[in-house]
């Protein structure tokens, strides 16, 4: 690419660009695939998986809002095991990093989903901590890093693949929660996933989203965003993937300058279904205008 080299390495996983579908924007990536070759792309998140398939949540499901949207969709999915039968060889046929994306209600969930994708196809594991712990009063395990410790060292044991561990923004501390995951065992951290947010329907006079709650992403957090990846990758030793509102190759490599061995992209393909592959050759555009011969050249140049 224009003698760039965009290559990265995740937990030793060779990407062969920095740039990733994030989970629950991408699908498995057919849909994308129709409109380019997504196997351009260093490496796709699936949808977000649990342990059983779900139908997600009733209700208006996506909202826009300034410079970002929220969504409430509930992690509909077909469950991990359809996705390792017919999910992963469909993944399979890009030819990029396989990522697998996975929440759970419960520890239960956690292990047994965890296990399972363990003994599967996929390159990679992201485990989303930011699911609301059923059998505890609802509280997301991704809050409390003394719980998020627990669900990470415990997955850790039954999971023989990278463990990459997705952080939410609503952690009490960002970093604390980084440091508590990186001693229960992950090998990559991922963040941050939406925040907390809320709209409401003056017309109806209540909540838009039948949960009240719903994730805020898009542009409008990316300052945000970009200062949680700084704070993290300045206080741990595992590699970090950052996210959050990334819309543009200037994006990447801010995040990238703030210490990111990768970026993923979301809500921007939403905006712009073609922005995975106009993001990659933009950045190599960029890269040759700001001489940039090597991306890791400038990895953490502002921690």
């Amino acid at each position: 690419m224009e003698n760039v080299n965009l290559s990265v390495k995740v937990a030793g996983v060779s990407f062969k660009n920095p740039i990733i579908a994030a989970s629950g924007t991408f699908g498995f990536g057919d849909e994308y695939n129709e409109l380019y070759n997504v196997g351009c792309l260093g490496g796709i998140s699936s949808k977000g998986l649990t342990l059983h398939g779900k139908d997600g949540n009733e209700g208006i499901r996506v909202w826009e809002t300034a410079s970002g949207m929220m969504n409430s969709v509930g992690l509909q999915n077909p469950g991990v095991e359809h996705f390792i039968q017919e999910g992963i060889a469909q993944m399979r046929r890009f030819g990029n990093v396989l990522i697998a994306n996975m929440g759970g209600h419960s520890m239960d969930d956690y292990i047994t989903g965890a296990s399972m994708l363990s003994n599967a196809d996929i390159d990679m594991l992201e485990l989303n901590i930011s699911c609301p712990n059923v059998k505890s009063g609802g509280m997301a395990f991704g809050i409390k890093a003394e719980v998020a410790r627990e669900v990470v060292k415990e997955v850790r044991k039954v999971c023989a693949k990278p463990l990459m561990v997705k952080l939410s923004p609503n952690a009490e501390n960002i970093v604390d929660m980084a440091l508590a995951c990186e001693e229960a065992g992950a090998d990559a951290l991922s963040l941050v996933n939406t925040f907390q947010a809320m709209a409401i329907d003056i017309h109806k006079r209540k909540p838009v989203f039948n949960n009240v709650y719903a994730g805020l992403s898009g542009a409008a957090i990316k300052p945000i965003a970009l200062r949680m990846v700084h704070s993290v990758c300045k206080n741990v030793k595992v590699p970090v993937v950052g996210m959050g509102g990334i819309y543009t190759a200037e994006d990447v490599l801010e995040f990238i300058m703030a210490g990111a061995q990768a970026v993923q992209i979301g809500t921007v393909n939403f905006n712009n279904p073609l922005a995975g592959r106009i993001i990659l050759d933009d950045l190599v555009r960029l890269c040759v205008k700001e001489g940039i011969a090597d991306i890791n050249e400038i990895r953490g140049v502002c921690l």
